[in-house]
């Protein structure tokens, strides 16, 4: 049994870690990968946008299944990337207890 909802983010990534370094034709993750880059980045645009949609229309349990699939197409773009949910979490951690806006205006460009 995981610990937290973290445990479960990082059990979720290393299975897509696994499905990309062991590609099988069953595997969408490594069908995903096969495809290419774009591929997974259009996939994680169109969840965004099924996010929205969801939102707007006001039904928790819609809101519920397109946020999930966004968090799992944004865990497949980082382990495109060899980017453990770990460092999404150290980055949350330092901007954590600050204004929205000074952490935006402190951050390069």
């Amino acid at each position: 049994m995981m610990k937290n909802d973290n445990d479960l983010l990082t059990a979720i990534y290393e299975v897509v870690q696994a499905r990309k370094q062991n590609p099988t034709e069953m595997s969408y993750v490594a069908s995903l990968y096969a495809k290419g880059l774009d591929k997974v980045l259009g996939k994680i645009g169109e969840e965004a946008t099924e996010v929205a949609v969801a939102g707007k229309g006001g039904k928790p349990e819609e809101v519920i299944c397109e946020v999930a699939d966004l968090w799992f197409h944004t865990l497949v773009l980082l382990s495109y990337y060899d980017l453990p949910p770990e460092r999404i979490y150290a980055e949350l951690r330092r901007r954590f207890g600050r204004s929205g806006l000074e952490e935006k205006a402190s951050r390069p460009g």
